[in-house]
Formats: structure tokens, sequence, C-alpha cells
């Protein structure tokens, strides 16, 4: 057998010689792998006396541990070292300028979300937030769309193979409405709060993107009536564009969860490819409100002869077309980083009413 003394010696220089994590494991297999020279020599213990393998075991054992102990010393010696080794090379100089082709943006759909929250929050509005997959009951029948309506069909809702406890296909909401219902259902009135989120309706072309974002409003209180909702969407149309006294018109419209209802035109001026607001004899379309239909609050526990209220509702891609002369809906979502960096937003250019959005 091998002196133990000279495989001990050559296998700790061995050991404390290795310069890398690879190298290390080199000289672990070839100590102590299948055929490493100490497994070998334990291997070779079978055929000696039992005199030696009572002597040999035992020396065999301890330097076995003594190796597997220096071994892992060394390993946590190294691993240390290329720690440092990446902490040193892997530095970012934050002394450099940043180089304006990866600077950092916000999306204008971000913006103009950001914006109407300011308004509204100064409003004296909170936001409420619910699911992108609703019920069939939340995104319809609570809001008093019957069965027949074209909303339901397929080609205007996602359906999908998920079931309700009714038995009735989820959906992806159509609308933000279903948060509106959620409020109603489950906080005490007065209620005054936007609903911000996703929707998502089978259509897609200039005007119109599969996902699309809304923001929806509703106030809830004792003798609210239609002049308290004029009197909120002016302001806001007045302090959104930036334009004071706006021309507004409010022409009736139907909605299924509203009574009466509305859409929202403001003045403007089209010409050779630019929109001016609140100037010129044209009229273009912004959003649709109305007071909340009593069948509505019934569905959500409310009762219509004590509590009346008002809701509306606006696109935020349309919106931003409009204030930043955006000409197609689609190019929101190309992930275009040259159209980002001529419509996006600085980093720190938050929107706030003293300073204006």
């Amino acid at each position: 057998m091998t002196n133990l003394a000279t495989l001990q010696s050559q296998a700790i220089t061995d050991i404390e010689s290795a310069d890398s994590l690879k190298s290390l494991d080199d000289v672990r297999v070839a100590l102590l792998g299948k055929k490493g020279k100490l497994t070998e020599q334990l291997k070779a213990l079978g055929q000696a006396s039992v005199e030696e393998k009572k002597t040999f075991g035992k020396a065999l054992n301890e330097l076995k541990e003594q190796l597997q102990s220096a071994i892992e010393t060394r390993q946590a010696a190294l691993e240390r070292s290329e720690i440092d080794l990446r902490l040193r090379t892997e530095t970012v100089d934050i002394t450099l300028p940043v180089r304006e082709e990866v600077r950092g943006t916000i999306h204008p759909i971000t913006q103009v979300l950001e914006e109407i929250t300011a308004i509204f929050a100064d409003f004296g509005f909170s936001v409420a937030e619910g699911p992108d997959i609703e019920t069939d009951w939340h995104n319809f029948t609570a809001l008093n769309i019957p069965e027949s309506h074209p909303a339901r069909q397929m080609h205007d809702t996602f359906y999908l193979e998920a079931k309700d406890e009714h038995g009735n296909p989820m959906v992806l909401r159509t609308h933000t409405s279903p948060v509106q219902v959620r409020t109603m259902m489950t906080q005490k009135p007065p209620i005054r709060i936007i609903a911000p989120g996703c929707t998502f309706r089978c259509d897609s072309d200039m005007t119109h993107t599969p996902m699309f974002h809304q923001v929806e409003g509703l106030v809830i209180d004792k003798n609210i009536h239609f002049g308290n909702l004029k009197g909120i969407l002016r302001q806001f149309c007045e302090a959104f564009f930036g334009v004071a006294d706006v021309p507004m018109r409010f022409r009736p419209s139907f909605f299924p969860f509203t009574e009466p209802s509305a859409e929202v035109d403001i003045g403007c001026k089209k010409s050779k490819g630019e929109l001016v607001i609140g100037q010129g004899s044209d009229w273009l379309e912004v959003l649709g409100c109305g007071m909340v239909h009593p069948n509505v609050l019934i569905n959500c526990g409310l009762d219509p002869e004590e509590w009346q209220g008002f809701a509306f509702g606006m696109g935020v891609e349309r919106l931003a077309m409009l204030k930043y002369n955006i000409p197609d809906l689609r190019t929101f979502f190309d992930s275009d980083v040259r159209w980002l960096k001529h419509y996006g937003f600085a980093a720190l250019d938050i929107p706030n009413l003293a300073r204006g959005v």
C-alpha cells in the first residue's frame, strides 16, 4: 500500500495549489473519485489482513476526512475570490452621463392615466380596482345588460373556458364598470371613485385594439342630479386639455346601465391634420355618461329611493391621441423605441394640478 504520509503531503499541496474551482474539482476527483488515489487505497483494504485493516483502515478514513475538510476550506476561499473579482470588474461607473438612446421614458398611456388620476384626486375621488377576469354577472347582468344585448356576443367579448359558480363562462372584462358594481356592493355610500384599468374586446383597426384602457367614474350620494355630472365633466375637460371655458355639448344617448344617458362632445378645429381643442366649429366625442340606472342600484343592494348617482367612462388611448396629436391607435402597442422617444415623457415629469397636466 502507498505510504500515507507521502499521499497526504502531495494531496494537501495539490489542494492548496488549485487556483480555480474547476482545478480544485479536478484534484477532488483525482483523490476521492471512483478511481481516485485514496479510493483505490480503500478498495485495496479488502485484500489486506485483519491487522492491516485495523491499522490502515483507521488511518485512511482519517486522511479522507482531512482531505475533504481541506477541499471545502479551499473551495470557500476560491468562491470568495471569484466574488471579489466580479465586484471589482463588474462595476458601473455612475459618473458617466446616460446615453440618450437608452434613456427611459414614460409611455403616453401611463402619463395620461396619471394626469386623469391627479385631476380627479383633486376633485375628491379615490381610485378603485378590480380583476381583469370577471363573472358574467358583474360584467353584464348587474349592469342591466340584457341577455340579447350585442355586447354579450362572441364577436364582441372574449369568453374563457373557466366557469363561474353558476356555470356561466368567465369573461375578460369589456369595461371597468364591474369595478363600480363591486364598490357599490362592498362600500357604504357616499361613494366617489374612479376605476382605471385594462379592458378587452374583439376588435382591431386604426381606432380599436383588442386590449385598451378606460377610466370610469362613479358618484353615489343623496340628492345627486345631472347638473352635478355636467359640472364635474366640464371641470375635468378644462383641466385635462388646459382650455378655459371649453365648448361642450351633451347629446342624448343610450346605455343599459344609465338613464338618462349622454355622450359628451367638445368643440375643436380640424385643419391640415392638426386638432385644436376649444376653437372652431367642429365637435369631437370624448366620453359617455349618465345617471346610474335604478336597476343597477337595486342589483348592488342600494335603495334607489334613497340613493342616486352618476357614472362616466372615457378611453385613455383616445384622450391621449387627442391631447398629444397621435394619429394611429395601433402605434401605442408597437413597442417601437423611436415612437416612444418621440411621444414619451421624462420619468420625473409627474402630473399634478399645481404645475399643470
